[in-house]
């Protein structure tokens, strides 16, 4: 294929190593952090171009222009109404739940570029809800290195569970540091 050779030669002229490996999971919420740059979606996209995974995201919908629609569509995102934004969680599970296949679906936890108060809780009741593990994907630009890390199989005790998550992207820099949100759940 020659995506997959597109992809190692654009994460080499980016200066970036590629880690991780694709999971050994049917299905899971995928998660990238820290989110603090318009970059962070290219190079996830180049990344899981390069392990030749699918994964499903949502877009906002103003996004979905001709030819961008097409293009995205291609990559796997999902038109997200913003005005409905509050139903996203029930059409992820539905996804998950319409797929016998590998389904996995990918979202920043922050939700935005800039600083929040912490992480929106999305990603926590899409796998819930979903039965299916939390897969830590990272972008770190300190050393140059994104990928994917361990799955998460959440307990229930969300304290417990973003204990886990911190622990693992504590080393971790995004491109603005500045802007990267604390790991807890605010909303």
């Amino acid at each position: 294929m020659i995506l997959p050779r597109i992809a190692r030669l654009l994460l080499w002229l980016g200066g970036w190593t590629a880690v991780g490996k694709v999971p050994d999971i049917r299905k899971a919420v995928m998660i990238a952090a820290p989110h603090t740059s318009n970059w962070d979606g290219f190079w996830a996209l180049v990344y899981i171009k390069l392990i030749g995974l699918e994964v499903h995201f949502f877009v906002k919908d103003s996004m979905f222009w001709f030819p961008m629609s097409s293009l995205l569509r291609a990559f796997g995102a999902i038109p997200l109404d913003r005005k409905r934004a509050r139903l996203a969680v029930e059409e992820a599970i539905a996804a998950f739940d319409g797929s016998d296949d590998c389904f996995y679906f990918g979202l920043a936890p922050e939700g935005t570029r800039s600083g929040t108060p912490g992480w929106k809780s999305g990603f926590y009741r899409i796998a819930e809800g979903a039965g299916v593990p939390v897969v830590f994907g990272f972008l770190d630009y300190g050393k140059k290195r994104l990928g994917l890390g361990p799955a998460l199989t959440l307990t229930g005790d969300k304290q417990a569970d973003m204990a886990i998550c911190r622990s693992f992207y504590e080393s971790v820099e995004g491109r603005r540091p500045e802007n990267t949100s604390p790991i807890e759940l605010s909303t």
